[in-house]
């Protein structure tokens, strides 16, 4: 009888990861049968952070970034409030000059002739549940710009997410949008290190995961087919579409809580697509969808 259980055991062992593998398989042949009609390039990148189970498809493609890039730009700056070079209730004063027109940014919406002083915290609740882009770029001015984050994410080993241009710089000229990138496995890499407290003070992280769980942005993307009171903790990113329908990027990289109580990384990034908004938000909704059913199991 020992004998059988030791035998049965050992079958078991050597079957459950065959298993899984065919199981992450479906999901991986799902997400393609998602991403086939797409005219355009789709990354995506998934990590269960209990199980460490990982799937990607095309997740090493160096794809557009875009206001994604506001996650990493908040670790720096709260990586420097846990060294004690900034303080989260530091006020910084806005002149009527700072509050730039044809830019997304409900801060200037709501003090348009500046003259106002706005604490870091609330800077960085603005640039990340709100995707504010002037509340984003007085930030990287505060640290000195784009290259103090390039420079922390090297110091994180984090190779494949390159912030070079400001939301300024970007609006300047077309091409500067694409010298910000992310691989989005490095994404979830970050997403999943971020989670862990790897990166961040508790506090710290305590707050960012909280103002990204008050993400307004992009509500049709990871969002946009899961129950309203799933947990999703997550930061957009969009591009513009020029004359010819181009839209270099549409994306939703975020932490959600899954209904067993655990939780999955996921960066999906929809890069130089010509298809309109609706299709582009409602791939990255199904992509979620499909995932949540799969590690939520």
């Amino acid at each position: 009888m020992k004998k059988f259980i030791y035998s049965v055991t050992l079958i078991l062992i050597f079957l459950i990861p065959v298993y899984v593998k065919a199981q992450q398989g479906d999901l991986r042949q799902q997400i393609k049968e998602i991403t086939k009609p797409i005219k355009g390039i789709v990354g995506v990148s998934l990590m269960g952070l209990e199980s460490r189970d990982t799937l990607s498809v095309n997740g090493g493609a160096r794809l557009v970034l875009h206001s994604v890039m506001k996650f990493p730009i908040a670790l720096t700056v709260l990586h420097l409030v846990d060294s004690g070079v900034l303080k989260l209730d530091q006020k910084i004063h806005f002149k009527k000059r700072d509050m730039v027109k044809n830019t997304h940014s409900p801060l200037r919406d709501k003090f348009p002739d500046g003259d106002v002083d706005v604490t870091i915290a609330d800077l960085l609740g603005y640039m990340v549940s709100q995707s504010d882009n002037i509340a984003c770029d007085m930030l990287l001015k505060k640290i000195d710009g784009p290259k103090t984050v390039q420079d922390y994410m090297l110091r994180l080993c984090i190779r494949g997410i390159a912030v070079r241009a400001t939301e300024a710089d970007m609006a300047s000229s077309w091409e500067l949008q694409y010298t910000n990138w992310c691989k989005p496995v490095e994404m979830t890499i970050l997403l999943d290190r971020f989670y862990k407290g790897d990166i961040t003070s508790k506090s710290s992280t305590e707050f960012l995961y909280k103002i990204m769980l008050e993400t307004s942005t992009g509500p049709k993307r990871l969002k946009g087919l899961l129950p309203a009171t799933m947990p999703v903790a997550h930061k957009t990113g969009t591009s513009p579409t020029n004359d010819v329908g181009l839209s270099p990027a549409t994306n939703d990289v975020g932490i959600i809580t899954l209904p067993n109580g655990k939780h999955l990384a996921i960066s999906v990034f929809v890069c130089n697509s010509t298809d309109d908004e609706a299709t582009r938000d409602g791939t990255i909704a199904k992509i979620a969808k499909a995932a949540v059913d799969f590690y939520g199991k």
